[in-house]
């Protein structure tokens, strides 16, 4: 995956039941190849993931690299297996309704958001400004 050409994928899509998982398989493909462009990795939103899986960002990397998404969703549905199942409804809806938490998040989210559009303050969380960013949104 080079996020220098291509965009990752939304962080609204899912795979083993988890939002982000996608996107983050993609960046840490990215960041193991060299070719992660502006994309962080990991970033605070790939850190829950991270959590919730119990792995760090190396590993996952590396598995990312190894495997194709269909033998990572086995990997993540083993590492899964016994977990609460609302804990995975929790770290979805945290990371669909994670906003700006400060005054200069704020700004800096706003920012971000009018340079791309300033007519869609609708766009409220950081999914969606992601979405907005890579041009999903309308």
């Amino acid at each position: 995956m080079d996020l220098t050409q291509n965009y990752p994928r939304s962080p609204k899509e899912k795979m083993c039941g988890l939002v982000h998982l996608p996107r983050m398989i993609d960046k840490a493909r990215a960041y193991k190849n060299k070719s992660l462009g502006e994309y962080i990795y990991p970033c605070p939103l790939d850190k829950m993931i991270l959590n919730y899986l119990g792995v760090d960002d190396i590993l996952f990397a590396q598995k990312s690299n190894a495997c194709t998404d269909e033998e990572i969703m086995h990997w993540v549905t083993e590492r899964t297996r016994t977990k609460d199942p609302a804990e995975k409804d929790f770290i979805n809806r945290q990371i669909l309704e994670r906003r700006p938490d400060t005054q200069d998040r704020l700004d800096y989210f706003n920012g971000i958001r009018d340079s791309i559009d300033p007519s869609r303050t609708d766009i409220k969380t950081w999914v969606a400004l992601l979405d907005l960013e890579e041009g999903r949104l309308d």
